[in-house]
């Protein structure tokens, strides 16, 4: 197919998932709680997941931070926050129970504007980045493994 061609008739999000072997309550609060979530994801917040929540997110391997705008949550089943100053992005978590303590993670970003080739690159790095961030999640709640799989996702800036 030539690039030229090629056309999209709905604009993408970025969406992933993942089953953590755990009840959702404890799923829900790695999340919420910055002293769980900077186990596996950034590496400093101002304070917790929580309705109306102004926060700042900072990953200091990568020298970068984002600010955190929490616009809904419903304990234990659902966040939902807008984050990225420039152009502000609604990411959305849902924590279903799934069989016997287990949750199923659904991550949606939405909100995405620029080029058809910036909104793919950022779909693409998007999906990949939430997923890292689901395995690292997984591997904490299940075998209690810090997997720094954020943290070395890009090593020396790569």
């Amino acid at each position: 197919m030539a690039v030229d061609t090629l056309t999209l008739t709905k604009l993408p999000d970025v969406q992933t998932a993942m089953l953590i072997r755990r009840p959702p309550a404890e799923v829900f609060e790695a999340f919420a709680d910055p002293e769980v979530t900077t186990r596996f994801w950034f590496t400093k917040s101002t304070g917790r997941m929580s309705p109306g929540a102004r926060l700042q997110w900072t990953w200091e391997m990568y020298g970068i931070s984002t600010n955190v705008l929490v616009k809904e949550v419903e304990e234990g089943s659902r966040i939902l926050f807008q984050w990225n100053d420039d152009h502000p992005l609604t990411v959305e978590f849902r924590f279903t129970p799934y069989g016997q303590d287990a949750t199923l993670v659904e991550v949606a970003e939405s909100g995405l504007t620029g080029s058809g080739d910036e909104i793919i690159a950022h779909v693409a790095d998007s999906t990949g980045g939430f997923t890292i961030v689901l395995c690292a999640v997984k591997a904490l709640l299940e075998q209690n493994i810090e997997l720094n799989a954020v943290r070395d996702r890009h090593p020396n800036g790569l």
